[in-house]
């Protein structure tokens, strides 16, 4: 079908082109841009006073209606003072500290014994500083040459490529057993939800996959897109319920286990509505019309307005009536419509495991919002330019996306990290304290 786009089939949104709109278009509204009447503000609250780190006085010296001079100490008449509170950044300078090694002569033998650098120093950057430059690259998303120019502008550090580099490399060898950690936490999730994205290697299209729950990212680069690939994510014999999309690799999971996205069967849909063919805009609508039903249901679940047994029942009804069309679009000589319906109707019982398992949500959106930040780090770094840039790049996201679930300061978790792994210790834990 021509014509296609994000709205109406699986491809990402990046691959619109910028003069389309595939938003649909609403009625314009009669409000005036910016808050409405009866809006409540949101006011910034003053810092407490032990934040407050220097305080001025601006005292008026005359009165402004007769001149007369005013006295410096308030009096009992005088009003409380008004207060206006300033942010401001101080010129930042990195410490540099200076290590001397000094050695000794034995007067007994004549050897010389030289003193121990401290074991959290390695190299000409501190643990902060490591930490802080995969926390640009890995939550900012930047590339190496802006991470150079970050340094040097923000902080006067100059850093050569292959420095940041190494540091990287550094990160993710200090990130390794927690990543590993955290994907067997994945793993035996009773629900967790799957994704994948392309992702470069000296130009070489190569895959990054995602599993993650709701506490918990998990991403790993891999060789390909496919069944071994699923495996060696989510694990050889797949626990628990996954969601995902109709992609091929995900086929040897049970489908009792399967929870397929109803954003990519709306998308889907709208494509045969899109094609313009009498058929598939016939089935395409009536099955439109029964999943927006399915949305408005599960919003009144959510919301609270019904339970699992009310929603249970109305997807019944929903469910049935879904089949109909689908039965229908299989109908009639081989086509495009009929097709699809048939290869939905192969997997239909996979989009309804929200309805009778708790905790499973009907689209994949989880891992889709989840791995947009490793889409927009992608175009600005082009991938990776070797397999041990693709170790960091897999294990910092993995912090960093689990990290932000859990509201934990990344910066100070991946410092910790560095400081842990320059002592021959393994770093802090990624997943949740019980």
């Amino acid at each position: 079908m021509l014509g296609k786009n994000s709205g109406n089939s699986s491809k990402p949104p990046s691959s619109d082109s910028p003069f389309q709109n595939n938003q649909p278009s609403k009625p314009k509204s009669d409000r005036k841009p910016g808050g409405q009447p009866g809006h409540q503000g949101c006011t910034r609250k003053p810092f407490p006073k032990e934040r407050v780190t220097d305080r001025q006085i601006h005292l008026p010296l005359k009165c402004g209606e007769c001149g007369h001079s005013l006295p410096k100490k308030p009096g009992k008449k005088d009003p409380e003072p008004q207060v206006q509170q300033v942010v401001e950044i101080p010129p930042l300078k990195p410490e540099i500290v200076e290590h001397q090694v000094e050695g000794r002569y034995c007067p007994s033998c004549g050897k010389v014994t030289w003193g121990m650098l401290p074991e959290e120093v390695r190299g000409s950057f501190g643990t902060r500083l490591t930490g802080f430059i995969s926390f640009l690259s890995g939550r900012c998303q930047m590339s190496k040459r802006v991470v150079q120019e970050v340094l040097e502008g923000l902080l006067g550090v100059r850093i050569a490529l292959g420095s940041l580099s190494a540091k990287e490399r550094e990160v993710g060898e200090a990130l390794e057993e927690a990543w590993g950690k955290a994907k067997t936490a994945v793993q035996q999730a009773a629900v967790k939800n799957a994704d994948e994205t392309g992702w470069y290697l000296s130009g070489d299209l190569k895959w990054l996959w995602i599993g993650t729950t709701p506490q918990v990212a998990v991403f790993q680069v891999q060789e390909h897109r496919n069944q071994e690939a699923m495996k060696e994510l989510l694990g050889e014999v797949p626990q628990g319920m996954v969601g995902s999309d109709r992609f091929g690799a995900y086929t040897p999971i049970p489908l009792e286990q399967r929870q397929l996205c109803w954003a990519h069967f709306k998308r889907d849909l709208q494509g045969l509505v899109d094609g313009g063919e009498p058929k598939g805009v016939r089935i395409g609508k009536g099955c439109l019309g029964v999943l927006q039903k399915v949305f408005e249901e599960w919003g009144r679940y959510e919301a609270g307005k019904i339970g699992r047994r009310g929603l249970g029942r109305r997807m019944e009804t929903l469910k049935a009536r879904l089949k109909r069309w689908l039965k229908r679009g299989r109908e009639g000589p081989p086509d495009e419509t009929g097709r699809f319906c048939a290869r939905v109707m192969k997997l239909y019982e996979g989009y309804w495991s929200f309805v009778r398992v708790q905790g499973v949500e009907p689209t994949n959106n989880l891992a889709e919002r989840d791995l947009r930040t490793a889409v927009l780090w992608r175009k600005r770094s082009y991938g990776n330019r070797s397999s041990e840039g693709c170790r960091f790049t897999e294990r910092v996201l993995t912090a960093v996306q689990t990290l932000r679930k859990q509201k934990r300061n990344v910066l100070d978790y991946l410092t910790e990290a560095v400081a842990a792994h320059r002592a021959g210790r393994t770093a802090p834990s990624l997943l949740p304290s019980a």
